[in-house]
């Protein structure tokens, strides 16, 4: 996609971006106008001198019409796969690679099968999500509104904020320690959460043009980079190396692992349309899936393989060991060992990387503050990226001894919801909208969009399904106990299997009783 492809002419920006401060709506399309929040004239002249600054993206949630999106390019379905691959082929996706081995006990080859596959689950759902941006020029969380009513979206909504927000805290921490582990310990890792959170702030801040541009040219650095890990590091990979688990427990360790893959491709599920909507209607929706499948496939497949390689490999090198000790970031240093000054540049590269799958994580919560409400949507969208980042940077410093925590548990459990959303979304559109369709200009109208009984009643109850199943240190679900012997994590397969029984019955009566 060319820079001009990636923002609308600045004029209409601008606009939309002036209106939404005061709540109003830029879209004629809707029916019943949001009555607008007074806002102080000094506050008012001071964010449209900001929203003036030449690439800053002024829009919000505020609906992209047909007729102020660009056209369609080879180019631009190119840019849909760099998006994702740039964006996934990060440190810290490699660190999930490392549980397979090193807290499952799996070996090598169950742990490589168990990412493939669950990847290629969470890419599809996190693909399929992603072709309603271009139909309706909506965000994602505002296309929401469509399968889970207007209400009930913003739980989704709050809980895609809290999701996002848990990724910018691992990003931070894993590119902390990368940095402090170069400097040899010099450098503190709260520096290099601070250079991630920063780099970060500024790309969202300026929106979609320069995120677009950045995505582009991110992830050539980075492939360089991995392949001179893997050429450094792979004769210490152990591929034969078995499980050291037995019996029913490696059971529990694949099913758990499988499960971690899933949710961690399926966690930009919620999000995947936010990058789309600038894209004209006339996009082929298979083209979209296709695009964002191999983006995320491949890039998901090509760290988890290194992160596994480099965790087998752990059991038989000492210098590997002693730098699991230290931190996840040591390891992956620690492959890069025999490069020695030069390695210590290709790990400053790696830690860098992190920002690629930062960025879009904290634009699309950032747009999600303002989906909460009116007085959400009043507060212009870099403002939220403010708020997020500070938020995320705060917690990454009080998190970062605890990174193997955080992925394990923060990780799997956000991945139960989103697939419980997406299994809703799914239904609705196959089930009761396949003939129909949407009415997108509909997107701000209370009284044209669902009530969400039938879903929200079906999404609770998913969730206390993923409750009895989820295996999490802190806690155990009965169902989960009694899986594999020492326990299992099915909290994802529970939830949707009650979200996918329960919603069409309620749906179909919901449609009966209200018509909407």
């Amino acid at each position: 996609m060319d820079h001009s492809a990636t923002h609308l002419p600045a004029d209409i920006e601008k606009i939309a971006g002036t209106l939404e401060v005061s709540s109003r709506s830029t879209s004629a399309d809707v029916s019943e106008p949001i009555a607008p929040i007074p806002v102080p004239p000094k506050l008012h002249k001071w964010n449209q001198r900001i929203e003036s600054l030449s690439g800053l993206e002024a829009r919000g949630i505020t609906r992209v019409l047909p007729e102020e999106r660009h056209g369609a390019s080879v180019m631009g379905y190119i840019q849909m796969a760099l998006l994702w691959f740039s964006a996934n082929i990060s440190a810290n996706n490699l660190a999930v690679g490392f549980l397979g081995p090193l807290l499952f006990g799996l070996g090598f080859l169950d742990s490589a099968m168990c990412a493939v596959f669950g990847i290629l689950v969470g890419s599809a759902a996190t693909a399929y999500m992603s072709i309603w941006g271009a139909q309706s020029g909506n965000r994602t969380m505002i296309v929401a509104r469509y399968f889970m009513g207007y209400w009930p979206a913003k739980l989704t909504c709050l809980l895609n904020m809290v999701l996002m927000i848990g990724y910018g805290i691992i990003d931070c921490i894993i590119g902390g320690q990368i940095l402090s582990a170069v400097s040899g310990g010099t450098m503190t890792v709260v520096v290099g959460i601070i250079i991630v959170a920063l780099t970060s702030w500024v790309v969202a801040v300026f929106g979609m043009a320069i995120f677009h541009i950045y995505e582009r040219w991110a992830w050539i650095p980075q492939v360089i980079v991995l392949f001179i890990l893997v050429g450094s590091a792979g004769p210490s990979f152990d591929a034969n190396l078995q499980n050291t688990v037995e019996g029913a427990a490696v059971t529990a360790g694949r099913l758990s692992f499988f499960s971690l893959q899933l949710s961690v491709p399926v966690s930009w599920a919620a999000a995947s349309s936010d990058f789309y909507v600038y894209y004209p209607e006339s996009t082929k929706k298979w083209k979209v899936f296709l695009m964002t499948m191999t983006g995320l496939t491949l890039s998901f497949t090509f760290v988890n393989m290194i992160g596994i390689g480099l965790a087998s490999g752990v059991a038989s090198n000492d210098a590997w060991k002693a730098a699991n000790d230290i931190s996840s970031g040591a390891l992956i240093l620690a492959g890069y060992g025999p490069l020695k000054g030069f390695g210590k540049f290709c790990g400053v590269i790696v830690a860098l990387g992190v920002i690629s799958n930062n960025i879009p994580g904290t634009y699309a919560s950032a747009l999600g503050g303002q989906v909460l409400g009116r007085y959400g949507k009043m507060i212009p969208r870099y403002l939220w990226v403010c708020v997020i980042v500070l938020i995320y940077f705060v917690c990454a410093v009080a998190g970062r001894n605890n990174l193997f925590d955080i992925l394990q548990n923060f990780v799997a459990l956000m991945g139960y919801w989103v697939m419980i959303f997406v299994s809703i979304v799914l239904e609705e559109h196959l089930l009761f909208r396949r003939r129909t369709g949407f009415d997108w200009t509909a997107w701000e109208d209370k009284k044209r969009l669902p009530l969400g009984i039938a879903a929200l009643t079906a999404f609770l109850v998913g969730w206390a399904g993923a409750i009895i199943g989820m295996y999490q240190h802190w806690y155990m679900g009965p169902v989960a106990a009694k899986v594999g012997g020492g326990g299992a994590d099915i909290g994802v397969w529970l939830g949707c299997a009650f979200a996918l029984v329960l919603f069409p019955p309620l749906r179909y009566l919901e449609l009966k009783k209200f018509g909407r």
